[in-house]
C-alpha cells in the first residue's frame, strides 16, 4: 500500500504500520511502500508511547504528512 492511499483512508490521524519498502537519500530515509496499517492512534500521548517501543520494521506517523521522511542519525562513538 502506498502512502498517498493511507493517507486517503486515514486522514489527520496516527498510524501504526509495517514498513515494506524504503530508501536513504543523504540523511533522510523514505518509506516507499507500507504492507498494512496496524492499527490508527488517536490519542497524542499514545502515539508518542508507541514511536517509543516500535519493533524494527514498524514506525507510528501521523497522515498530515505528504511523505514518510525520516531524519538518519549517524552514531558517534568515542573509544577509550
Amino acid at each position: 500500500m502506498k502512502w498517498e492511499e493511507v493517507r486517503k483512508i486515514y486522514p489527520e490521524r496516527y498510524v501504526l504500520l509495517q514498513v515494506l519498502e524504503s530508501h536513504v537519500d543523504g540523511d533522510k530515509k523514505y518509506v516507499d511502500d507500507v504492507a498494512a496499517i496496524i492499527r490508527t492512534i488517536e490519542d497524542p500521548k499514545e502515539a508518542t508511547r508507541e514511536i517509543v517501543s516500535a519493533k524494527p520494521g514498524t514506525l507510528v506517523y501521523h497522515t498530515s504528512k505528504e511523505k514518510i521522511e525520516i531524519l538518519v542519525r549517524k552514531r558517534v562513538g568515542f573509544r577509550v
